[in-house]
């Protein structure tokens, strides 16, 4: 193996991202190749060059490995920064996945703004990505595995090394002097990739040599199209959210655009719009919830809910909501209006512009069967029609905190419906109500 890493490999991919370096650094073979490459660069020493390690709690040695990349970024003169993580070890995702989550969290916590983080993945790691993606029946966006750049947290995330093979960097640590850590849970074949690593590709490579350089290429050929797909998704999510408030931040998608798709762009359709919104990604199951509400009554109350997220069918659109539960039933306090009552599960109830109700008002649950009568009618109507003249979202409803007064009487529902008798008050002592919601 010709033991080369040319420069032209660490040419920062985006001219405009002109930010200082940071080496996310293990101690293992491929940082410390990447360390070392990139501190010998004039070019990269003038934007500035740091590095991080991650300190998982999670090994008996893992002092002592961040004590062999402090004394290596002290060769270099390059400064270290050590960040150290809890892993949760009852998440569900397994230990590895876990620890990934830590890290890449502590990562996006100590860039500055466009400081551009530097991982050391090589061809190798995107064979076994691509492969690992494709078992768990992964589309084009997950085949695509490692991009060699892209935004990460306030800067980007950039992989100069995701061409070369594994084999081709040992061979310049050797010929340049350099030792590294060995960290004995990467040849544990209780996780997927040591097992894909150790056992599968091995046999891959015996009857096809080129494994994997032909599995990192279709990794590539699947980003490609998928970039396509992308593009192709936001001139339709474009079209579809013309005269929405809001762009492709709208909370609401109308449906009758997107029961007029085909099946598969519908599915990708609302994964885009969902993933421009900050919510977790769809899982295929939700999907699939999803169609079944597009086939439900304008009015139903259908929802799909995953991970910390939530979507409603309701009057003719798809809502991103909160997935929050309803009040308690049995909630109830006095409050007087002096500082924001804080309401359960999320938001809070204030009386802005006035220092405080003559009386406090109790603040509650609704029930069911409440009245209210609404300024300039002569009697009250039933609560429940009047949310449902209003507009009031069937997730508001449940959410929402009534203020009555000592005989019982509704005078508010949130800040959506208050009462003649309330909008008197407010109006004479120059005060408004404010119901701010969970977001």
């Amino acid at each position: 193996m010709d033991p080369t890493l040319p420069d032209a490999l660490f040419t920062v991919p985006d001219g405009d991202a002109d930010g200082g370096i940071v080496v996310a650094l293990s101690g293992g073979l491929d940082s410390t190749v990447l360390l070392h490459r990139l501190a010998a660069l004039p070019a990269i020493r003038a934007r500035g060059l740091r590095a991080v390690h991650v300190h998982h709690r999670l090994h008996a040695a893992a002092d002592d490995w961040a004590a062999g990349c402090d004394a290596a970024c002290a060769a270099l003169r390059v400064p270290l920064r050590v960040l150290r993580v809890q892993v949760a070890r009852d998440s569900g995702l397994g230990l590895e996945a876990s620890a990934r989550e830590a890290r890449h969290a502590a990562f996006a916590a100590a860039l500055d703004a466009d400081e551009v983080l530097a991982l050391a993945h090589h061809l190798d790691d995107q064979a076994e990505t691509f492969l690992l993606r494709a078992l768990r029946a992964s589309g084009p966006e997950g085949l695509a595995a490692m991009r060699p750049w892209r935004r990460f947290g306030p800067g980007w995330m950039w992989r100069p090394l995701l061409g070369q093979p594994r084999a081709g960097l040992e061979a310049w640590a050797r010929a340049n002097g350099l030792s590294w850590i060995e960290d004995p849970a990467n040849a544990e074949p209780a996780h997927a990739r040591s097992l894909l690593r150790h056992q599968v590709m091995p046999l891959l490579r015996q009857r096809w040599p080129g494994a994997d350089a032909a599995l990192a290429r279709s990794a590539t050929l699947c980003a490609q199209a998928a970039d396509l797909l992308a593009d192709d998704d936001r001139a339709v999510l474009d079209a579809v959210l013309a005269d929405a408030t809001g762009g492709r931040q709208a909370r609401r998608l109308p449906l009758a655009p997107l029961r007029a798709l085909p099946a598969a762009r519908r599915a990708r359709l609302v994964r885009a719009w969902a993933a421009g919104l900050g919510l977790p990604p769809l899982p295929a199951t939700a999907v699939e919830a999803v169609d079944t509400l597009l086939g439900a009554r304008s009015d139903s109350a259908g929802e799909v809910r995953w991970a910390d997220a939530c979507l409603r069918a309701w009057r003719d659109g798809l809502h991103a909501v909160p997935a929050a539960p309803s009040l308690p039933a049995d909630w109830s306090q006095l409050w007087d209006g002096r500082t924001p009552l804080p309401i359960p599960g999320g938001g809070e109830l204030a009386l802005d512009g006035a220092e405080a109700f003559a009386t406090p008002l109790r603040v509650h649950a609704r029930r069911g069967g409440e009245r209210l009568q609404l300024p300039g009618r002569t009697h009250s109507h039933a609560l429940k029609h009047l949310l449902q003249d209003a507009g009031v979202p069937p997730w508001e409803r449940t959410r929402m905190p009534l203020l009555s007064d000592h005989e019982g009487r509704v005078l508010a529902a949130g800040d959506r419906l208050l009462s003649a008798t309330l909008c008197d008050w407010l109006r004479d002592h120059g005060a408004r109500l404010r119901w701010r919601q969970l977001e």
